[in-house]
């Protein structure tokens, strides 16, 4: 296995998230949002260059393309178990519920298309795209809560997160349905 810089990107990502949930945790209450939101920050940005760099760079491997979504996918969901444990309220705990399922159902799809020989038809899509972006941001601004106007920000990105992640399952979905119903 060959260790490139991508790679190691998103192995930093997998090591900031421990130490999220300490920051979480075990800073004092004044610090603790802005260092989750910091590290979470950090995290996001290497998201955004491992798969450029690697694209980029033609450094693309099978472990990164393994691992990439993985840490993702964690980051993402201790994030928003973080928020729901928080906040304690409904607007955060349905569209974290929406968000979890929505990722759980779409790997299960990504992974059923691939044993069927379609993986591409469920690449991912420009809704995807801002559907991440939406949901980095508002995770990024629900943990760090500094005053209730990046709070109420956080609340609406989170809401908008959440109808584009609603779409663009519905889009894998569509893509893929002739193949769910086929029945051989």
């Amino acid at each position: 296995m060959k260790i490139n810089l991508p790679t190691l990107l998103t192995l930093f990502r997998v090591i900031l998230i421990p130490f999220l949930v300490l920051a979480f945790y075990l800073l004092p209450h004044e610090w603790s949002g802005f260092f989750s939101a910091l590290i979470f920050l950090i995290a996001a940005i290497t998201d955004i260059f491992d798969g450029y760099l690697a694209r980029r760079l033609g450094q693309t491997t099978k472990f990164g393309a393994f691992l990439d979504p993985v840490a993702d996918k964690i980051m993402v969901t201790i994030a928003l178990v973080l928020i729901t444990q928080y906040y304690q309220a409904w607007w955060i705990s349905v569209p974290a519920i929406i968000i979890v399922s929505r990722e759980i159902i779409i790997s299960a799809l990504r992974e059923w298309m691939a044993e069927i020989g379609k993986r591409s038809n469920v690449a991912v899509s420009s809704i995807g795209k801002i559907k991440t972006i939406a949901q980095m941001t508002a995770l990024t601004w629900l943990l760090w809560r500094p005053c209730d106007i990046i709070i109420n920000a956080g609340l609406v990105t989170l809401l908008l997160a959440t109808i584009l992640t609603l779409l663009s399952m519905l889009q894998y979905l569509w893509v893929a349905h002739n193949d769910l119903l086929d029945e051989e």
